[in-house]
C-alpha cells in the first residue's frame, strides 16, 4: 500500500521549533537555515531529552528546527529521510538508524548536499566516514563496562546474571553486547536468562510482563543481579521486581528523569547505571552542525564519554536538570561551542 509522503509526515509524531527568538550574534551561514532532527525511536524519556537538547540549542544559534520520531519503525524512518531531502533542508541530524541500511541512507543525504551529523547510526564503510558527516555516539564499550564493573564487585563470580538486551541490529546494543560477552568468556558472570522487548511501542510494559513471567521459573537465590543493556528494558524488569517483592541488585545504562525516581526511591534495588546526558547530546549535535553550515572544522567522529551515577550519589530533589550539581562531568562543558554560540 503506498501511501503519500505528506500523510507519512502527517501520521508521524512531529514536534517544531520555530526559533523565533534567533540568536543575534549567529552568521548568516546559519541564521534562519532549516534543519531536520530525525530519531528512529518513539517518546521515550531518553528521547524527549535528547530532542529537547536539539531544540532548544538550534533556538539559540538562529536554527529552525523540526523534529521527527518514527518510533522504531525503519520503513517510517527512511520515508521521513527521503521526505527531509525533498523538502531540501539545509542540515538534518540522523538518530538510531540500523545498521543494515544506515550507510545508504546517510550517502543519499550527503550526496544531495545536505550536511549530516549521526548518532547511534552507522555512517561508516570499512571505518571511513561519509563526506560532509559527523558521526557520534555515545563510547558504548566503556557504558558496558562501567555498568558490568559496579555489577560484579564485592559478588561471588561467576555473577548469575538476568540479562536484559534486545538485537543483533541495534548498534549501540551491539556495542555493549561486545563487552558483555568478554565478561562471560572471563568468567565474572553467567547468564540466567536474557529479556528483550518484541512490543517497541511500550518497551518498558512488555519487558515488566516478561519479567514477570520469567521470576515465576527462578527461585530468588538463582539470580544474584540484573544488567540492563538499555534504560528503557530496566524500568519495566523494576516494576516487576518490585511488584514481586524481590531485591535483587539492578544495574543499568543510560538514564532520564523517570530512572532517577526510581533508583532514589525507599529500599530502591536500582543501584546504579552508566550514562551520558542525552540532552547534552541533543545540544553538541546541533552545535556541530551548524558548525558544518559555518564551514568550521569538525571532526568525522566523536565519542561521548560516559559517566557512573550510583544511588547515593541521588538526592531527593535530584532531576536530569540538576545532576551535574552532584556528578559534575554530567554537565555542559561546551563541546564544540564557537565563541559566536557562547
Amino acid at each position: 500500500m503506498k501511501k503519500s509522503i505528506t500523510f507519512l509526515l502527517s501520521a508521524s509524531l512531529l514536534l517544531t521549533a520555530c526559533g523565533n527568538q534567533q540568536a543575534s550574534s549567529a552568521p548568516k551561514e546559519v541564521k534562519g537555515k532549516r534543519i531536520a532532527v530525525i530519531r528512529n525511536l518513539g517518546t521515550d524519556d531518553h528521547t524527549k531529552q535528547f530532542i529537547d537538547g536539539a531544540k532548544k540549542e538550534g533556538s539559540k544559534l538562529g536554527l529552525k528546527v523540526d523534529t521527527f520520531l518514527s518510533n522504531g519503525n525503519d520503513a517510517k524512518f527512511k520515508q521521513l529521510v527521503d521526505q527531509a531531502v525533498l523538502k531540501k533542508y539545509d542540515g538534518i541530524i540522523l538518530s538510531h538508524g540500523k545498521e543494515d541500511y544506515s550507510y545508504e541512507l546517510v550517502k543519499k543525504v550527503s550526496d544531495a548536499g545536505i550536511k549530516v551529523v549521526t548518532f547511534d547510526t552507522k555512517s561508516d564503510k570499512a571505518g571511513k566516514v561519509i563526506k560532509n558527516v559527523v558521526a557520534t555516539s555515545q563510547d558504548d564499550h566503556e557504558l558496558a563496562k562501567l555498568s558490568l564493573d559496579e555489577l560484579v564487585k564485592g559478588k561471588k563470580q561467576p555473577v548469575k546474571v538476568l540479562k536484559l538486551w534486545v538485537g543483533p541490529g541495534f548498534l549501540p546494543l551491539d556495542r555493549r553486547e561486545e563487552i558483555f560477552k568478554q565478561y562471560v568468556s572471563d568468567g565474572k558472570i553467567k547468564v540466567i536468562d536474557t529479556i528483550g522487548p518484541t512490543n517497541f511501542d511500550d518497551v518498558s510494559g512488555d519487558v515488566k510482563k516478561k519479567t514477570l513471567a520469567t521470576l515465576s521459573k527462578y527461585d530468588e537465590k538463582e539470580i544474584d543481579a540484573v544488567w540492563g543493556s538499555w534504560d528503557e528494558m530496566t524500568k519495566g524488569a523494576y516494576l516487576a521486581f518490585k511488584e514481586k517483592k524481590r531485591t535483587t541488585p539492578i544495574y543499568s545504562i543510560d538514564i532520564s528523569n523517570q530512572d532517577i525516581n526510581f533508583i532514589k526511591s525507599k529500599n530502591s534495588n536500582w543501584k546504579s547505571t552508566a550514562s551520558v546526558n542525552p540532552k547534552i547530546i541533543g545540544i553538541t549535535d546541533v552545535r556541530l552542525l551548524a558548525k558544518q553550515l559555518n564551514n568550521e572544522k569538525v571532526p568525522s567522529t566523536y565519542l561521548f564519554k560516559p559517566v557512573q551515577i550510583k544511588q547515593d550519589q541521588l538526592k531527593a530533589d535530584s532531576t536530569m536538570e540538576n545532576l551535574s550539581s552532584t556528578v559534575k562531568s554530567f554537565g555542559d562543558k561546551g563541546l564544540f561551542q564557537s565563541d559566536w554560540m557562547k
